[in-house]
């Protein structure tokens, strides 16, 4: 906060920031500066009378913030103007805490934008598919990372802090992956299957620089032949990087989380068993997920209409009215032809990839040609 003005407010909240620094994280505390440090410069450039808390008043000084981050240009989100507001709000309360002469309800319930609705965006099983099959192929450290958040549905926060004696046998056949304390402070256990059981033992086997003794169990799970830990910028552009070589669309890394969710609940999981694998406190937070569901339902449905109409309308093979076919010589393969051609049609009128569809109609093509060519030579 050096940037701002020497002034009493600014002296305080400073102050008051250094006492969340003994329970907050440094992260949450840099965010909290941050937004004082807004809340700071438009007080400087509207109102440089003000320079201690009890001079503070809800209009004009607290309402003409509230439109200032309303009026910003890029337009904030809703998320980020709510958060604004929550910081301040905590900071002035803890100053009246602390016998600061604070005036009341300075920023009220009402004044708080109603949160984004944001849905989970998974990837298509085609992308999907072909992410896993380009990554498997890879085979280095950042792919099997990129494998196992896959086959987890954990956080790349949280997978970045996996130690390698994260993999747990709790007897049997039955195994769960140990996840540490992460964004909502909590620690939770999520079962793994044979193949991200067999995933975890190849990242242990590429990880860390190469060593003559026992491998220190304790030692994070992603570790780097020089000794470091992978970032998240590194395994973010390990998956933009597979996903050009797939030639696929661009992924984004919490993508793998939102699929993983969407496939379970296809598969039939119930939400509270869900909402304890993702780590959500909220079931609300899970039941999004349903929608997303009910969104591939909706898709499926009227895809499945669209092709029972296609497949009424696909032109029927010419016949003959003669009960004796010779399906011997040059007669016979044109018409085997034209059946194949009729087949090749009625499959590709089904599908819903594009890419696959124009590869069939490339197929017919060049038997419409060998088509042509029979035909000449039966009659030459």
């Amino acid at each position: 906060m050096s940037t701002m003005p020497l002034c009493e407010l600014h002296r305080i909240l400073h102050e008051q920031l250094q006492i969340l620094a003994a329970t907050l994280k440094p992260a949450t505390i840099k965010y909290y500066r941050t937004q004082a440090n807004g809340f700071l410069r438009y007080l400087h450039r509207n109102y440089p009378e003000i320079h201690s808390p009890g001079q503070l008043q809800r209009n004009p000084h607290i309402l003409g913030w509230l439109r200032s981050l309303a009026e910003d240009h890029p337009p904030l989100t809703n998320r980020s103007r709510r958060a604004a507001l929550i910081c301040m709000r905590r900071l002035f309360d803890d100053l009246a805490d602390n016998g600061y002469p604070v005036r009341e309800a300075l920023i009220l319930s009402q004044d708080l934008p109603p949160h984004d609705l944001y849905l989970p965006i998974p990837l298509s099983p085609e992308l999907d598919h072909l992410l896993d099959h380009r990554l498997r192929q890879t085979d280095d450290l950042l792919s099997n990372a990129l494998l196992l958040l896959r086959a987890t549905g954990t956080r790349v926060g949280e997978c970045l802090r996996l130690n390698r004696d994260s993999l747990r046998h709790l007897g049997g056949n039955q195994w769960a992956l140990h996840v540490p304390l992460g964004k909502l402070h909590n620690e939770r256990w999520v079962p793994v299957d044979d193949d991200a059981r067999k995933i975890f033992a190849r990242i242990i086997a590429l990880s860390g620089p190469e060593s003559s003794g026992p491998p220190d169990l304790s030692s994070p799970l992603l570790l780097l032949p020089n000794g470091k830990t992978v970032s998240y910028r590194q395994i973010s552009a390990a998956l933009k990087k597979t996903a050009k070589q797939a030639g696929s669309p661009p992924a984004r890394l919490h993508q793998l989380r939102h699929t993983y969710a969407t496939v379970m609940l296809r598969a039939g999981i119930s939400l509270t068993a869900l909402k304890e694998i993702l780590g959500h406190r909220d079931i609300r937070m899970t039941m999004r997920y349903v929608q997303v569901t009910q969104n591939d339902l909706q898709r499926q449905y009227h895809l499945a209409r669209h092709n029972m109409a296609s497949v009424h309308a696909v032109p029927q093979l010419r016949t003959t009215h003669h009960v004796e076919v010779d399906d011997t010589g040059i007669a016979g393969i044109c018409r085997a032809l034209d059946a194949v051609k009729h087949q090749l049609e009625m499959h590709r009128r089904q599908l819903a990839n594009q890419h696959l569809k124009n590869k069939i109609q490339s197929l017919a093509r060049r038997l419409a040609k060998l088509r042509a060519a029979m035909a000449a030579l039966q009659n030459a």
